[in-house]
């Protein structure tokens, strides 16, 4: 699905709906604009953000991205390529450099072709990474890294537990924990068990037997990676100023973030990653690439789809049994 010069394939939301909403579309390409680069692109994540952006989750976004369909119909967020134009005002990238990054609020990443502007989440693809890998840095490891430095603001020997742990955000964390000195415990099925350990766990907690929010153990840090609990469950294990966070945002944990930044010693934090300023987004693939390059950090990858299969790569992403990442190609 990578055509000729004049076209460009891409998929669109028709409806907001389950992954059979998602329709092939052909386009004409574009030219990029003054500060814009064309990309060609080699490979693009398939993230469960794009899931509930493609089914209009949750309900209080669609007054920003569209009542019944997206505005910006076209999906996908994470892409990797190399850039086969430029626009006349471009200075950070040359025809034949290899980039990944975000595709930022239009989305159409999940595509053969893509314009992204300089100015956003754009970065040099590292040689340490293949496309397949480098496509999904926006996704897991970019929202772990700021949930863990900043939003956390985990420090070096404190106790760690993430929920999910085997999963595009729980992979990336597990990682950058153990690298930021913290003690690591991670929750996930038993047959993750052995990924999650050898990542940086030092505890591995399968969910099928063991309620964490029952446990005698403290955790300064339970960074909810899936949305599965919630900082009233997650209250009674963490210390006195223990801190939950979550990038899946309800009303719970909207209502308990403004509570807590006021009274009491145990926070509960939200950040919306994405919507960082782009030069504070570069700056964290800045660092990533610096832990990638010294062996501290590599995507964990799970499948790889053609592009023509983004449908499937959807329905495989919503089981809940993906370990790491999946592409389309």
């Amino acid at each position: 699905m990578h055509p000729t010069a004049e076209t460009l394939t891409a998929w669109s939301i028709t409806a907001y709906g389950g992954p059979q909403t998602l329709a092939p579309v052909t386009r004409d390409l574009p030219a990029p604009a003054p500060t814009e680069c064309l990309i060609r692109v080699r490979a693009s994540a398939v993230t469960r953000a794009d899931g509930m952006i493609r089914a209009g989750l949750p309900r209080f976004a669609r007054p920003f991205i569209g009542w019944s369909r997206p505005r910006h119909d076209l999906i996908g967020t994470c892409l990797s390529g190399e850039v086969i134009a430029v626009g006349n005002r471009v200075t950070r990238f040359a025809v034949g450099d290899e980039v990944y990054g975000m595709a930022g609020m239009s989305f159409s990443a999940n595509a053969s072709h893509i314009c992204v502007d300089e100015g956003g989440v754009l970065m040099h693809k590292p040689a340490a990474l293949s496309h397949e890998e480098a496509a999904v840095m926006g996704d897991g490891a970019t929202t772990s890294f700021n949930f863990l430095h900043n939003v956390a603001e985990l420090r070096a020997g404190e106790k760690i537990l993430i929920l999910g742990a085997a999963g595009s955000l729980g992979t990336a964390a597990v990682q950058i924990a153990a690298a930021m000195g913290a003690n690591v415990s991670g929750t996930c099925s038993a047959g993750n068990a052995g990924l999650v350990a050898s990542l940086g766990a030092s505890r591995v907690i399968d969910y099928r037997l063991e309620d964490y929010a029952k446990s005698t153990e403290r955790y300064d840090v339970i960074y909810d990676t899936l949305g599965i609990s919630s900082f009233r469950e997650a209250r009674s294990v963490l210390t006195r100023t223990g801190r939950y966070v979550c990038p899946v945002l309800g009303f719970g944990l909207l209502s308990a973030s403004l509570r807590t930044a006021i009274i009491g010693g145990r926070k509960a934090r939200f950040s919306a990653t994405g919507m960082l300023k782009p030069e504070v987004q570069r700056a964290m693939h800045a660092k990533l690439v610096d832990l990638v390059e010294a062996d501290r950090f590599a995507p964990v990858m799970d499948r790889t789809y053609p592009l023509a299969e983004l449908v499937e790569a959807h329905r495989y992403m919503e089981t809940g049994r993906k370990r790491g990442n999946v592409v389309v190609v």
